[in-house]
């Protein structure tokens, strides 16, 4: 599913500092870091199918064509020659990430949770 104009999600640039590392190997164990957690995912195929999943929500709950009818009027406003992949991604990213979906986010939720329940040391 590779379209030229594709909506690209990405994950949010204005995130908190990580909390400093825990010295307790077994609550290391119990409570991995997103990085690691990250990496399972991506090392295991889940991130890809994960990533496929919110696609498809997102397609069927018409957020795509919502967020490319966002784009298009934007566009239209300031002028073809005048906007940027920049501007788009400033202007309709907030817009976008809340207009995403409780369900979906929760299902996503709910298959993290249960990739890392059937991971767990």
């Amino acid at each position: 599913m590779s379209h030229s104009h594709e909506l690209v999600i990405k994950s949010s640039m204005s995130r908190p500092p990580p909390p400093p590392p825990t010295t307790n190997k077994d609550q290391q164990r119990q409570n991995p870091s997103l990085q690691e957690i990250n990496i399972k995912l991506i090392q295991s195929g889940e991130k890809e199918r994960l990533k496929e999943l919110l696609r498809e929500r997102l397609l069927e709950c018409g957020w795509i064509d919502e967020m490319k009818a966002l784009c298009r009027a934007f566009t239209r406003k300031k002028g073809r020659n005048n906007v940027t992949v920049d501007d788009l991604v400033h202007v309709i990213s907030p817009k976008g990430r809340s207009s995403i979906p409780d369900s979906v986010k929760a299902e996503l939720l709910q298959r993290i949770r249960a990739f890392l329940a059937s991971t767990a040391d």
